[in-house]
């Protein structure tokens, strides 16, 4: 009985008929007829193009946040302060190599173990003020570790050219 009841239910509300002979010729020659070819809506590719882009952003941001901030991040002062810094320091590395000798290259090697020091506990400064978030007491100590790195540059200069003078004062005293 239950077949039944299912059997009617299906024949009430389904089309069971079969279509009529030729139906699927007639639609596949409309078919073949048929000139236009699908192409997808230009807004479809803006759309995917928009969500690769915010994609992109979300990921970069994620890796963005592992680094550490820079001085320059702060604010742009704070640019311009680190800018500053970068050329002295650039310009006082061109002078010592300058002047490099192999009777003063133990000095300037020690004067830029220095310096390398001070660039590591610049990078700690700068995870701390990722850390802290702009906290004036990290920017005021990154400053101040930009300034002993041009001290130390600063005194190895004045040091080579005592040496400098030193040598051609002997020089002049043997002629």
């Amino acid at each position: 009985m239950e077949n039944k009841d299912f059997n009617k239910l299906f024949n009430q509300n389904f089309d069971t008929a079969e279509p009529s002979l030729g139906h699927f010729n007639r639609f596949e020659k409309r078919l073949a007829n048929q000139k236009t070819i699908y192409k997808p809506k230009k807004w479809k590719w803006y759309i995917m193009a928009a969500s690769f882009a915010l994609l992109f952003t979300f990921w970069f941001a994620a890796n963005r946040q592992n680094e550490p901030i820079q001085l320059a991040d702060v604010s742009p002062e704070m640019a311009e302060t680190q800018d500053y810094f970068t050329s002295v320091i650039k310009s006082e590395i061109e002078k010592i190599n300058i002047q490099k000798t192999p009777q003063n290259k133990k000095l300037i090697d020690d004067a830029f173990i220095r310096l390398k020091n001070l660039e590591t506990q610049y990078t700690s400064l700068s995870s701390e003020l990722n850390e802290s978030g702009s906290d004036k007491r990290v920017i005021f100590a990154m400053i101040s570790n930009f300034q002993q790195r041009v001290e130390v540059l600063q005194n190895l200069l004045e040091q080579l050219e005592e040496i400098k003078q030193f040598k051609n004062l002997n020089n002049e005293t043997y002629s």
